[in-house]
């Protein structure tokens, strides 16, 4: 396998996703600069996961029809333009908009990296580059928080954004070098009303959710927005089995395999979106610690997903995809479940391996069900996949930490008193209880399930 092209697709992903987390630190420091409070400038991730929301949909098509290697360039491009904006952002709507233009350029960079992935890898090495590029998944979220505190208390916050400058110039120059020209396909014409619709479905419930989960506007609005969301998203359904090429192409959840890796891979991701939430919110509120001690604590999680890279080939080439995924559910169910059992008085090194062992689980689950999804997916339809399995993600994280803010408003509502840390203890127990019905797609699977991937009994193809 050619190591070179994940690292470089995992580098630019890993500038997303930790881009994505890392404001959240920096929001009091950025909301005073900008003389506006921080529930205020809470639109701000809003505006980023929206943005994401709307383009990825379109992101395989234009991949197809304008190359992949270029579409990832200029995402980058336009994630580095979005990055100098919200630096030299004087006013919350300029620095909204600049929020709002990363994450058009983060909403190219994910799936149109796993579509040269798919289209630069053999099937044989699908799981080991799929570990590369899972990492930025989990690392980013993990790594934001610490570095985002880091650099607003001992430098400035307009730094958290200008270092992605030297780090995107650089991925530019290396894809441009080292990825392969993956020849244009050119597909059909692009299905705008479809467009529309799952534009406005995605962002109708992203958006909803993220303002219900971190109220910078009423509930209701995030409760209206969510239902127009769902409408649109019911309309799509019947327009995409009408059209002859829609945008996302569900037709594909007909493909046992990429059904089960959606459907498991989703659950799993709406309880993996909450725990970062939920973990600093109770070391800091419930254990008094300061942003920077309570995110050093939670970046253990990112080494077990590093150390998953090293071995997940010969996990999956040795028991298959079944056993792993839903052994990988169920120790991270566990690991979940013990969380609710923290107290200031806790040991760190039993915070610490349990945080590690939920990391190291949720890498092999992600790995296996990124490579598990296109184990059996033909070539022209890959850039669908990507482009579902993406908004698949978004919605589930979303959808994540508004499940985890409702749980913890409705326990304060029962209890009638502020924050305590039973109340975080009562989500972690209903999030382990979650994670468990991942497991359920996992079950249905047969055994030799994506071998040709995994290497796993694979099955021998007779030449005619």
């Amino acid at each position: 396998m050619n190591r070179i092209v994940p690292l470089i697709l995992a580098v630019a992903l890993f500038m997303e996703q930790m881009d994505s987390t890392v404001i959240a630190t920096a929001l009091p420091a950025i909301a005073t600069d900008l003389g506006v409070g921080p529930i205020t400038l809470k639109l701000a991730l809003t505006a980023y996961m929206v943005a994401l929301a709307i383009f990825i949909p379109i992101s395989g098509w234009m991949a197809d029809n304008f190359g992949a290697k270029n579409i990832f360039r200029l995402a980058i491009l336009v994630f580095v333009i979005g990055s100098i904006g919200c630096a030299v952002s004087s006013s919350v709507m300029q620095f909204v908009l600049a929020r709002f233009l990363q994450g058009m350029g983060g909403a190219m960079m994910t799936p149109v990296g796993r579509l040269v992935l798919l289209r630069t890898t053999k099937r044989t090495d699908l799981v080991s580059a799929m570990a590369l590029l899972t990492i930025p998944g989990l690392v980013g979220p993990l790594t934001g928080p610490p570095i985002g505190g880091f650099l607003t208390t001992y430098a400035s916050w307009h730094w958290i954004f200008l270092i992605n400058v030297p780090v995107g110039l650089i991925g530019i120059w290396l894809s441009s070098i080292f990825l392969p020209v993956i020849e244009v396909v050119k597909p059909p014409k692009i299905d705008w009303y479809g467009f529309f619709l799952t534009s406005v479905a995605a962002a109708g419930v992203v958006f909803g959710l993220s303002v219900m989960s971190l109220p910078a506007l009423p509930p209701a609005v995030g409760l209206v927005t969510t239902i127009v969301g769902l409408i649109a998203g019911f309309l799509y359904v019947r327009h995409s089995h009408r059209h002859p090429a829609p945008i996302l192409a569900l037709s594909l959840f007909r493909n046992r395999t990429f059904r089960a890796a959606i459907s498991g891979g989703t659950l799993f991701r709406i309880c993996t979106g909450a725990i970062p939430f939920l973990m600093p919110l109770m070391l800091q509120l419930g254990f008094g610690l300061d942003p920077f001690q309570s995110g050093m604590i939670t970046f253990v999680g990112a080494i077990g997903a590093i150390t998953t890279k090293f071995i997940a080939k010969r996990v999956f080439a040795a028991v298959g995809f079944k056993v792993t995924l839903v052994a990988a559910g169920l120790l991270g169910a566990v690991t979940a479940l013990a969380n609710g059992f923290f107290t200031p008085e806790t040991p760190y090194a039993v915070i610490f391996a349990c945080l590690l062992m939920g990391g190291f689980a949720r890498s092999f689950l992600f790995t296996g069900t990124n490579a598990l999804a296109y184990s059996d997916i033909e070539d022209s339809q890959q850039s669908q996949s990507t482009s579902i399995s993406s908004v698949m993600q978004q919605v589930s994280l979303a959808l994540g930490v508004a499940l985890a803010a409702a749980i913890l408003e409705v326990s304060t509502a029962i209890s009638g008193t502020h924050l305590q840390i039973a109340d975080f203890h009562m989500a972690f127990y209903i999030i382990a209880g979650l994670s468990l019905l991942a497991i359920i797609p996992y079950l249905g699977l047969d055994k030799h399930a994506g071998a040709e991937v995994s290497g796993h009994n694979p099955v021998v193809r007779v030449l005619p």
